[in-house]
């Protein structure tokens, strides 16, 4: 590969948005993928709608059309592969940064070089894990992917946030024999989509969902899980496809590779906040990989601005903060 004066790593929304404000200001970017162009919207359920309006989701400033509200996982791919074509962005895709200087594609490794290297790897590739026995089991999968295989199955989601329960009412839907839903907590989260609540509620109350709060599963097997109640009961619960969907967080060990210092404690990376350059000279940050663990602080929302403050002049950088500032996703929105 030849010198690239800024390599962007991760081709997410945020990704893009950051190629988008590093061309406007002359600048041609090399952005690198270790999935597909917005991988981590093509891992969401088939037919997922998000949570925020279409407006929010823009970048570059080219509008977000869709059908309904609020755009589908498809617009929404449709839309950045859209943005990516007119803005002329150099995309890579399949290719997964090693260390500070090293990709890896299926033919090998390469040495690169740069100029400026803006981390924009966000966290879905790293889902968090329960620890317990029988969790790498072929029929356990930290991603739902969609509803339909399970007709017919037992399915039990493991969590209670809004992925847990959109993936627990389209098993129901899709006609899996069992449905059970296992969360840690007494109540469901106030997070929740205001309109998956009362949907889950009413299938729990009616019968058609069975769910388990404050329990936790402790062992997977091939044939069932066995949970254990906020009163130390224990029971197995059939399953022939487990669910477990807790969150996610970012790669903090490509972070150690690359000599990024991180809060021990939240994992937030060390800074400066004007310009998200790290403590390695030349290194960025940009997205939730800000945030550390606590990565419902940034979202493409607000991630979206963070080109401007990697690329743009100290008052484009100001622009940058409050427009980031400005957004808010309050809770059941």
């Amino acid at each position: 590969m030849k010198h690239e004066t800024a390599i962007i790593v991760g081709a997410g929304p945020i990704g893009l948005a950051c190629a988008i404000s590093a061309k406007r200001r002359g600048i041609d970017p090399l952005v690198i993928d270790a999935g597909a162009l917005a991988s981590s919207i093509v891992r969401y359920p088939i037919g997922m709608t998000f949570f925020t309006t279409p407006e929010r989701l823009e970048i570059g400033n080219h509008p977000l059309v869709c059908a309904g509200a609020k755009a589908t996982r498809e617009e929404a791919l449709k839309y950045y592969r859209g943005v990516a074509r007119a803005e002329g962005i150099r995309v890579r895709t399949y290719t997964k940064l090693i260390d500070a200087r090293t990709i890896q594609t299926r033919f090998g490794t390469e040495q690169i070089e740069w100029d400026k290297l803006v981390l924009a790897t966000g966290y879905f590739d790293h889902p968090n894990r329960l620890g317990i026995p029988g969790e790498a089991l072929p029929h356990v999968h930290h991603y739902f992917d969609e509803g339909h295989l399970s007709y017919g199955r037992d399915a039990v989601v493991i969590g209670g946030k809004n992925s847990a329960v959109e993936a627990t009412l389209q098993l129901f839907r899709a006609g899996a024999r069992t449905t059970t839903i296992v969360y840690r907590g007494k109540t469901w989260p106030k997070s929740v989509k205001y309109w998956l609540r009362p949907d889950l509620e009413n299938r729990i109350k009616a019968g058609e969902i069975q769910a388990r709060l404050g329990s936790q599963v402790i062992e997977i097997t091939e044939r069932d899980v066995l949970v254990r109640g906020a009163l130390g009961n224990e029971e197995r619960i059939a399953a022939d496809r487990v669910y477990p969907l807790i969150g996610f967080q970012p790669d903090f060990a490509l972070l150690e590779r690359i000599g990024v210092a991180v809060d021990s404690e939240m994992g937030r990376p060390q800074i400066n906040p004007e310009t998200l350059e790290t403590n390695v000279p030349g290194v960025h940050v940009a997205g939730s990989v800000i945030a550390g663990r606590k990565i419902s602080e940034v979202f493409i929302e607000n991630g979206r601005f963070d080109g401007e403050k990697i690329f743009g002049s100290p008052s484009e950088r100001q622009r940058a903060q409050d427009l980031y500032q400005g957004i808010r996703r309050e809770t059941g929105e």
